[in-house]
């Protein structure tokens, strides 16, 4: 007891009385008065996680990092070494396995953190750590909202709506440079701070310092980087469900008027298949990204204008879980839902046993593919 009370002081008389008097250890014991500069106060009143719970995320961290690595790197190694995979509109989805791929390089830090059971890599390596994670976010968000707009764009103007490489080159130096000033702003404390969070394993902007410029910097980057581009992705994908739908009703009452069962070909049904798995497939991702960067949102919006004492330790590790959760799971989507992606895989690893009908088995089927491959992207 004597020594907890000795060591206290290192922490001045201001954090002294947030020291457990109990003998119980405390989230910020054993760091310097430097390190405790760049830590919200939210987090000096809690005590340690039990080492188990480190060792469990740490054991998380480690699948995800495997899964997300391997399958984007599948991605990136597939799309960018195939010909027939290198058109205009998967250009979108190339850039969207960089920030999956991008996003679980950093997890080594978190796992060497949650291994020393606290923030033993320091501030440089937070600044790092939130740096990527800042750029692959908005960057993954951005991207996302990019394929929503190429989706919808191809469906509902199928003559004139199709992605040229110039246009979607262009969409991805956008979606760099809009992503750039969020990620460097805090990092050089400019507006916003980047700041460990839960467990003091993980970093991520500073959404829990009660300050005007903090809560500004929460609002706007929860507006400009989740909820406009949420919207933007909700419109185009519902216009897609819009457009599909009244083809569909048009192809029924003229089917009926011409007294057959249906106006469709083997051949266009065929085309028209692999279109909507392809669609199917960019709203699954785009619904993950929902689903992982919601309770994010929602999580920091409580930091900065509500009740801070809902956001324990353990609790704000959720939503980091779920965000990592969603680069593993990107592209094995693809996989799945990806006609010309699953032949590629096929040929070059035929151990997968993925059973997917070649394009060139017939004429009729490659003059369907064909047809449809400017559209097969996202």
């Amino acid at each position: 007891m004597e020594n907890e009370t000795q060591n206290s002081n290192v922490y001045g008389a201001y954090f002294a009385p947030l020291r457990s008097g109990d003998g119980v250890k405390m989230l910020v014991d054993g760091l310097s008065s430097a390190e405790l500069e760049f830590i919200p106060e939210h987090w000096l009143s809690y005590p340690a996680p039990p080492a188990s719970a480190h060792t469990a995320l740490a054991l998380m961290y480690c699948f995800f990092t495997a899964a997300a690595l391997i399958g984007n790197g599948l991605v990136i190694y597939i799309f960018a070494t195939t010909k027939s995979l290198r058109t205009s509109s998967n250009l979108l989805i190339l850039n969207l396995a960089i920030f999956d791929f991008i996003m679980m390089a950093k997890a080594p830090i978190f796992i060497y953190n949650s291994a020393m059971r606290g923030f033993a890599i320091g501030s440089l390596g937070c600044q790092i750590f939130a740096l990527v994670g800042s750029y692959s976010g908005i960057g993954a968000a951005m991207t996302n909202l990019c394929i929503a707009y190429d989706r919808h764009s191809t469906i509902t103007r199928p003559l004139d709506g199709r992605l040229s490489r110039g246009k979607a080159l262009l969409l991805i130096a956008f979606v760099w440079i809009y992503t750039t000033p969020w990620s460097l702003l805090p990092l050089f404390r400019i507006w916003g701070r980047f700041v460990p969070e839960g467990y003091l394993t993980a970093c991520s902007f500073d959404y829990l310092t009660n300050t005007f410029d903090t809560k500004l910097f929460t609002g706007c980057i929860f507006i400009f980087t989740y909820a406009i581009p949420l919207l933007l992705i909700m419109y185009y994908y519902s216009g897609i469900v819009k457009q599909v739908f009244a083809h569909e009703a048009a192809l029924r009452e003229q089917a009926k008027k011409m007294n057959v069962e249906s106006l469709r070909s083997n051949q266009n049904a065929s085309a028209e298949s692999a279109e909507i798995r392809i669609a199917k497939a960019a709203l699954t991702v785009c619904f993950l990204y929902v689903a992982s960067w919601t309770p994010y949102g929602i999580m920091s919006l409580i930091g900065a204008f509500g009740d801070q004492h809902l956001l324990s330790p353990g609790v704000t590790m959720i939503p980091a879980i779920a965000c990592k959760g969603v680069a593993c799971i990107d592209p094995w989507v693809y996989a799945i839902s990806h006609p010309k992606y699953r032949q590629e895989l096929q040929r070059r690893m035929p151990w997968l046993q993925i059973r997917e009908p070649d394009d060139n088995v017939s004429t009729g089927t490659n003059n369907t593919t064909n047809s449809a491959a400017p559209a097969a992207t996202a």
